[in-house]
């Protein structure tokens, strides 16, 4: 595949010149992350973490202009813990009332059928999100939560809802429909909607973009490896499948998901384990997947205990890199031709020996990766030797970039007039 060079490649960004800085929150049941973002250049301008929300003892951090604040106190509740994030801004930099801000970009991890991309925020739509509480009862509520208070908080801006399974709405029915009976699945929203959206969306771009290519002309296989984990089929910027499921449970091995198991498996241990629907939930989404057969879940920590001849952490690797080399294979028969296989999130961006372990011994399906490419540190990066017809990639993910984003656009299409709002 030949590749434009930088000099006659277009320039994506320019549609947001227009435009400040975008706040974006991610709540989470105990925890707040924020980050402001510059949706041209992509940077974050400042960005912290409010942990252990409604415990005795929260952690806040604060990160601007390459200096870090640590604080311990106690943070009630999510209110509490967004006061604190703006005051930290007040206090470390930026001022927000001096930043420009366009608007509050929140990630929502369910849109259940309901969201098919970003939307600016009303109550309907807050309404419409509690709404899909049952499909998401660990995440949505706590989503909400957070965009109550901001709205309260910082109610002179818009504030755009952008869903992690928006961009697996396009699925085929195929590929989203599972063979239960119909009525069933249609009166419990039961069918596949996949996770990590905003992250596959935004790698199967940057590859384009990195290549100089149109996402259109492009067959992608996303890997999106962090202690959750993720893989998609894109064929032409659509994805056409995805290992995530009803719940981000099924698919690959993960930190401490199993991922895909015989459903029976938990017949059984209700039957002869004794276990109720609770205990059944926290063996598989806690204590599964790497941590469950080794013992942690730091790939760091793994690679030592493997290198130290620990054989349930040899095990668990192989576990991990089989159930990822299923899903290549597979995916690479419903593209039919694959150009790029890309690997993202923290694994994937940090673990040359993962990635090595995937591709290996597939030179006959054009998939390699080269040893001293592979090893190398930096940002986006082709790792493949330059004989294949697959390009293997490292490909940085930039979930906040590309919430800020989807929020601009959001906003635009609602008010094409908007003019930026503080600053």
């Amino acid at each position: 595949m030949s590749i434009l060079p930088a000099s006659e490649r277009p320039n994506p960004y320019s549609a947001y010149g227009a435009h400040g800085s975008v706040l974006v929150l991610n709540s989470g049941s105990s925890s707040l992350k924020y980050q402001l973002v510059n949706p041209v250049g992509g940077e974050a301008i400042a960005a912290g973490t409010v942990e252990r929300i409604g415990e005795p003892s929260g952690i806040v951090t604060h990160t601007f202009a390459g200096n870090r604040t640590r604080r311990e106190l106690e943070v009630a509740d999510h209110g509490a813990a967004l006061r604190l994030a703006l005051g930290m801004f007040d206090e470390i930099g930026p001022a927000l009332h001096g930043a420009g801000i366009y608007a509050v970009g929140h990630r929502v991890v369910h849109g259940g059928a309901e969201f098919s991309g970003p939307v600016v925020v009303d109550d309907d739509v807050i309404d419409r999100i509690e709404a899909l509480v049952p499909l998401a009862p660990l995440h949505n509520p706590a989503n909400v939560q957070g965009i109550r208070v901001a709205r309260e908080l910082l109610g002179d801006v818009p504030h755009v809802a952008v869903f992690d399974t928006a961009f697996f709405q396009a699925l085929p029915a195929e590929a989203y429909t599972y063979a239960i009976d119909r009525d069933v699945a249609r009166e419990h929203d039961v069918r596949r909607y996949g996770f990590h959206g905003t992250s596959h969306q935004y790698v199967a771009g940057k590859v384009a973009r990195v290549l100089g290519r149109r996402v259109e002309d492009l067959n992608t296989i996303v890997l999106h490896l962090g202690n959750g984990a993720s893989a998609s089929a894109v064929r032409g910027g659509v994805p056409i499948d995805t290992s995530m499921g009803l719940t981000p449970l099924e698919g690959l091995v993960m930190g401490t998901r199993s991922g895909d198991v015989d459903p029976a498996v938990v017949f059984h241990l209700a039957r002869n384990a004794g276990m109720d629907i609770d205990e059944l939930d926290t063996l598989l989404n806690k204590r599964s997947g790497v941590l469950g057969l080794s013992g942690v879940n730091d790939f760091r920590e793994l690679h030592r205990l493997v290198e130290e001849g620990d054989e349930d952490a040899a095990l668990a690797l192989d576990v991990y890199v089989h159930r990822l080399r299923k899903y290549v294979g597979a995916y690479t028969a419903l593209l039919g031709r694959v150009d790029v296989i890309a690997f993202t999130a923290g694994v994937g961006e940090n673990d040359a020996v993962v990635r090595a372990a995937v591709c290996a011994d597939l030179e006959a399906l054009g998939i390699a990766v080269d040893d001293d490419r592979n090893a190398a540190r930096g940002q986006e990066r082709i790792i493949s030797p330059d004989w294949t017809k697959t390009l293997v990639m490292v490909i940085p993910t930039m979930e906040e970039l590309a919430i800020a984003r989807q929020s601009v656009e959001a906003v635009d299409r609602l008010h094409p007039s908007a003019a930026v709002a503080t600053g």
